[in-house]
C-alpha cells in the first residue's frame, strides 16, 4: 500500500525536489565557512561571498519548500507523520533564520560580526537536524515497504 501511494506523486514535482534540495543546504554550508573566515581575517571579501551565498541559498529554497509544503500539509493520498511535519517546520525556521541572516549580512564591514556567524550556525543547525528527521522517515518507510 505505500509502495503505491509514493508512485501517486507527481514524478515532476519529485525531480525538481531531488534536484533543487541539496542547494540550499550546500550554500548555507559555504557561507557559514565564509563568515568563520570573516570572522577571523577581516577580509571583506568574504563577508561579500558569504552574503551573496545566503541570498543565493535563500532563492533555490523556495520551490523545493513549496513543494514540501504540498505533500507534507497538503496531500491527502497518505497521513504525514509528526517527523515529516517537525523536519518541515525545522527546514522552516532554518529557511527564516537565513533571511534574517541576508538582513544582517547587508551591514557594513565587520558590523555583521558576531551576529552574521551565529545565524548561519542556526541555519545550517536546523537544516541538519531537518535533514536527519527526514532520513529517518525514509528508512522507517524503507523498513515497512519491504515488511
Amino acid at each position: 500500500m505505500i509502495l503505491n501511494v509514493e508512485k501517486r506523486r507527481s514524478s515532476i514535482a519529485t525531480v525538481v525536489f531531488a534536484l533543487l534540495d541539496p542547494i540550499p543546504f550546500g550554500m548555507f554550508v559555504a557561507a557559514l565557512i565564509f563568515d568563520a573566515v570573516y570572522t577571523n581575517s577581516a577580509v571583506v571579501m568574504w563577508l561579500k561571498s558569504a552574503a551573496w551565498l545566503i541570498v543565493i541559498g535563500l532563492l533555490f529554497a523556495v520551490i523545493p519548500r513549496l513543494i514540501n509544503l504540498a505533500w507534507v500539509w497538503f496531500y491527502r493520498a497518505r497521513v504525514s507523520t509528526a517527523r515529516e511535519k517537525i523536519a518541515f517546520v525545522l527546514y522552516l525556521f532554518g529557511v527564516v533564520a537565513a533571511i534574517f541572516n541576508a538582513f544582517v549580512h547587508s551591514r557594513d564591514a565587520y558590523g555583521m560580526v558576531p551576529e552574521g556567524l551565529w545565524l548561519s550556525i542556526l541555519t545550517v543547525v536546523l537544516l541538519v537536524l531537518s535533514k536527519a528527521l527526514m532520513t529517518q522517515q525514509l528508512s522507517d518507510d524503507d523498513h515497512r515497504v519491504r515488511s
